[in-house]
C-alpha cells in the first residue's frame, strides 16, 4: 500500500494553459510597456536596443496585447461553459463572507487572532486577484484602443481623452506589476510555494492549510454537484452555437481594434536628412517699447551746424530686426544649433558651445562676424547689413 500523500485536483489542463498564456503575455506587456513609459532611463534604453529599437518594441507590445485579448475571449467561453453547461458553483463570486475573512486575516496578521480564517475553494485574496485581472484587462483594452487609434477616438471624444488614457494606461500598468511582485509573489511563491497552477494538484497538507473548507466538502462528497449527462448534453447544444456567434463577434472586434487606423505618429528611421526650414517671409519682432533717450555716439546728423546730434545703433532697434529673421530659425532659445540663441541680446552676448557670438568692441573676435565674413551661411547677411553689425560691435554692442 502506497504511503504517498493524497493529491487533490485544483486546476485542469485548459486552466493551466490559460495561466501560462496570461503569464507570458502579461510579462511581455509589462516589460515592453514600462520601457516606453520610462524611455529616458538607461535600463529602458538598453532593453529597447536589445529588442531591436522602439518600433520593434511597440510591435512586440501590440502583439502581446492581441494575445491577451484572445485569451480573454477564450476565458469568457470556459467560464460560461462551466456555469451554464456544467452548473459549476459560483465559488469565485465575492460576498460578505469574504469581507469577514479579510478582516479576520488582518487581525491575525496583527497578532490579535490565534488562527487565520478558514477558506473554501478560493480565498478572499485569490478572488481579489482574479477580479483585479478582469478590471485591469478591461481598462487596459479601452485605454489601449484610444492610444492605438487616437485619430478615430478624437472624432467622438475631446482631444484631452488621449493624454488621460495614456496616464490611466501607464499607472494601471505600474499598479498591476507592483501587485504581482508584492501581493501575488508573497502569497503564492514565498509564504508557501503553491505549484497547483503548474501541476494541477495540491497535497492534503497543503489543502488543510490553504483550503480546509473545500477539503471538508470533498471528503463529505459535496464538492461537485452530480450532473445528469442528458441535461449536460442538452445545455451544450444550446451553448456551443451561442458562444460561437459571440466569439466571432469578439474576434471581429479584435481585428477592428488592430486595423482601425494607422498609428498617428510613426518614428522616422535613422538616419534621416531633414532640410532646415527657413520661412520666406521674416517673422516680425514684437514692437519694442519706446525709450525716452538714446545714448550719443560719434555719428553726426547731416546738415548739423552746431555740436553734432548723434544717434545710437542698438540691438533692440537696429540689429535684432535684421538678425532674428535671418538667424533665429536655427539659433533659438531652448535648443538652437550649437547651443546658440540669436533671438535675444543675452543669448548673443553669452554665445554657444563655440564661444561668444559677439565680443563688444572687437568685431574680429566675434564669431557672428567671422561666420558671416566666411560667406555661404544659411542666414547670410548682405554686405551692407554686415557692415552695420560690425559698426554696432565697434560701438560696444549696446542693447
Amino acid at each position: 500500500m502506497s504511503n504517498a500523500p493524497r493529491r487533490y485536483l485544483r486546476f485542469r489542463r485548459p486552466d493551466r494553459a490559460e495561466h501560462i498564456v496570461l503569464l507570458s503575455s502579461f510579462t511581455i506587456l509589462a516589460i515592453t510597456g514600462l520601457v516606453q513609459k520610462f524611455a529616458e532611463a538607461g535600463l529602458s534604453q538598453a532593453v529597447i536596443a536589445a529588442l531591436g529599437g522602439i518600433e520593434t518594441t511597440r510591435t512586440i507590445h501590440h502583439f502581446a496585447a492581441v494575445v491577451l485579448m484572445l485569451e480573454a475571449i477564450f476565458h469568457l467561453g470556459t467560464v460560461s461553459y462551466k456555469v451554464f453547461v456544467r452548473r459549476t458553483r459560483l465559488d469565485m463570486l465575492p460576498g460578505l463572507t469574504d469581507a469577514r475573512r479579510a478582516w479576520s486575516a488582518f487581525l491575525y496578521n496583527l497578532g490579535l487572532r490565534r488562527h487565520p480564517p478558514q477558506e473554501g475553494r478560493y480565498s478572499f485574496a485569490e478572488k481579489a486577484e482574479y477580479f483585479a485581472v478582469v478590471w485591469g484587462t478591461l481598462l487596459m483594452a479601452v485605454t489601449g484602443f484610444m492610444m492605438w487609434n487616437p485619430i478615430s477616438t478624437t472624432r467622438w471624444l475631446p482631444g484631452q481623452i488621449i493624454p488621460a488614457a495614456k496616464a490611466a494606461h501607464g499607472f494601471e500598468a505600474i499598479l498591476a506589476v507592483l501587485a504581482i511582485l508584492i501581493w501575488h509573489m508573497y502569497h503564492v511563491h514565498l509564504r508557501r510555494f503553491n505549484r497547483s497552477m503548474f501541476t494541477g494538484h495540491l497535497k492534503e497538507d497543503e489543502m488543510i492549510e490553504e483550503h480546509p473548507l473545500e477539503l471538508a466538502d470533498i471528503k463529505a462528497g459535496l464538492a461537485e454537484r452530480p450532473a445528469d449527462p442528458k441535461a449536460v448534453a442538452s445545455r451544450r447544444r444550446v451553448f456551443v452555437p451561442i458562444y460561437a456567434v459571440v466569439a466571432m463577434l469578439l474576434l471581429a472586434g479584435v481585428y477592428a481594434f488592430v486595423t482601425f487606423e494607422q498609428t498617428a505618429i510613426t518614428t522616422l528611421p535613422e538616419p534621416v536628412d531633414v532640410p532646415v526650414f527657413a520661412p520666406l517671409t521674416a517673422t516680425p519682432l514684437p514692437t519694442p517699447a519706446p525709450t525716452p533717450t538714446r545714448a550719443p555716439t560719434a555719428t553726426p546728423v547731416a546738415g548739423a551746424t552746431e555740436s553734432p546730434t548723434t544717434v545710437t545703433t542698438t540691438w533692440t532697434h537696429d540689429i535684432a530686426p535684421m538678425i532674428v529673421p535671418q538667424c533665429g530659425t536655427c539659433h533659438a532659445a531652448g535648443g538652437g544649433m550649437a547651443g546658440l540663441d540669436l533671438t535675444s541680446y543675452a543669448g548673443v552676448i553669452q554665445g554657444g558651445t563655440s564661444g561668444p557670438a559677439v565680443v563688444p568692441g572687437d568685431p574680429a573676435a566675434s564669431l557672428l562676424v567671422q561666420r558671416q565674413q566666411a560667406g555661404n551661411h544659411p542666414g547670410q547677411l548682405t554686405p551692407e547689413e554686415l557692415a552695420r553689425v560690425i559698426a554696432w560691435i565697434e560701438a560696444g554692442a549696446p542693447e
